[in-house]
């Protein structure tokens, strides 16, 4: 009986130990309401805050291919090799990688009636694709579009199912809705671990027809959620070649200087209005995610690439598939990757990128930006 009373006694000193814990713990919490999982640790000051960019781009990667004045690809340097800015200003490169960081890849395929007859070719892609774009560590994903977009395949380590999936690629139809694919591929990129690397390859032609997206908003997401393009332009002309002369003509593609797409609300389209000169392939890239616009002129596939820091590869033969695919791949398993959270810097607008490395007589390729809007940047929404 004694030793219950004893126990008793102990449970309730306890007890009373708690409550009184407890209570000098909820007069010295700051006010306001406490959630489940929030931080008691200190916050930065409100000019930290000022400093440091608020919005749901708030860790910037870019990737870096270097090459020396013969053409080659430089393997050999490291972080203090490089300097990055953000509109001028310099940043610190919080993640430094070389090759090495996990891929996420959508192959966007093409399968219209225009490219009908290089299907074939097409189809061999799938197992290029797994060898030589793939790594170890890395996921493919399949997405083909013609009058409809199709996700074949999601996110799979399975060479063989990807490579089935391409091998049985079928006749999509008179249209070719290529933006509005780049914009299923980047969905589904976004919902990938930011830190893997997001990798767009995209074999097409260059003209969309019937999508409902546009190429402006779909490189603006494309920047916002880290993404690159690459692209294997495939060739109209060789397609008709190849073309059986009984069979019904394939759907003609738009006149030339015309978007396959409505034009802006309130213009004309008119061939040239409004953009910037046609070899200026950054300043159309540029104009097209400000204005949320397709380009009128065209390159697309060129203007995607160099938006996003990837690279084009025009073909003429069906070999020129599979050689633009082994560039591809030999880009990215190259390819440094930089990382910063962007700070001292205005909030909306476009972003200029530029980086600088410490080696003589080098070029660099990387990508040249990210444009905010400022209802983005009211939102304040964090990745």
């Amino acid at each position: 009986m004694r030793r219950q009373t004893i126990k008793i006694c102990w449970g309730a000193a306890l007890a009373a130990a708690l409550a009184l814990v407890c209570a000098q713990a909820g007069a010295q919490a700051p006010p306001g309401p406490i959630r489940g999982g929030a931080s008691t640790m200190p916050q930065p000051s409100a000019e930290k805050r000022k400093d440091t960019i608020r919005v749901k781009v708030e860790l910037v990667s870019t990737p870096v291919v270097v090459r020396n004045e013969k053409g080659e690809i430089i393997e050999d340097l490291d972080k203090g090799d490089f300097k990055l800015y953000d509109n001028g200003k310099e940043q610190a490169i919080e993640h430094f990688d070389m090759g090495s960081d996990p891929m996420s890849v959508v192959l966007l395929v093409e399968t219209s009636a225009r490219v009908a007859p290089m299907l074939p070719a097409i189809r061999k892609a799938g197992i290029i694709f797994t060898q030589n774009i793939l790594g170890e560590f890395d996921e493919g994903a399949v997405i083909s579009f013609g009058s409809s977009v199709n996700r074949l395949q999601d996110f799979t380590g399975d060479r063989d199912r990807i490579e089935k999936v391409v091998k049985n690629l079928d006749d999509g139809g008179h249209e070719a809705k290529l933006y509005d694919a780049m914009t299923a591929a980047v969905r589904m990129l976004s919902e990938r671990p930011a830190t893997r690397r997001r990798v767009i390859v995209a074999i097409t032609e260059a003209v969309d027809r019937g999508s409902e997206a546009k190429l402006g908003g779909v490189l603006q997401q494309a920047q916002l959620e880290n993404i690159t393009i690459f692209s294997v332009g495939l060739s109209t002309t060789a397609a008709e070649l190849r073309a059986d002369p009984t069979s019904s003509p394939m759907a003609p593609a738009v006149p030339p200087g015309i978007s396959g797409s409505p034009p802006i609300p309130g213009q004309m389209q008119v061939p040239g209005a409004g953009q910037p000169a046609a070899g200026d392939l950054l300043a159309l890239g540029i104009w097209a995610i400000e204005h949320g616009a397709n380009l009128v002129r065209g390159h697309a596939l060129e203007v995607a690439t160099v938006a996003t820091g990837g690279e084009h590869f025009p073909t003429m033969r069906d070999k020129g598939i599979e050689t633009g695919l082994d560039r591809i791949g030999a880009d990215l398993h190259a390819q440094y990757t930089l990382t910063y959270h962007p700070t001292g810097i205005s909030v909306y607008g476009y972003h200029e990128i530029r980086v600088e490395v410490d080696r003589p007589k080098t070029t660099v390729r990387t990508r040249p930006g990210y444009y905010l809007p400022e209802e983005n940047a009211e939102a304040g929404t964090g990745k």
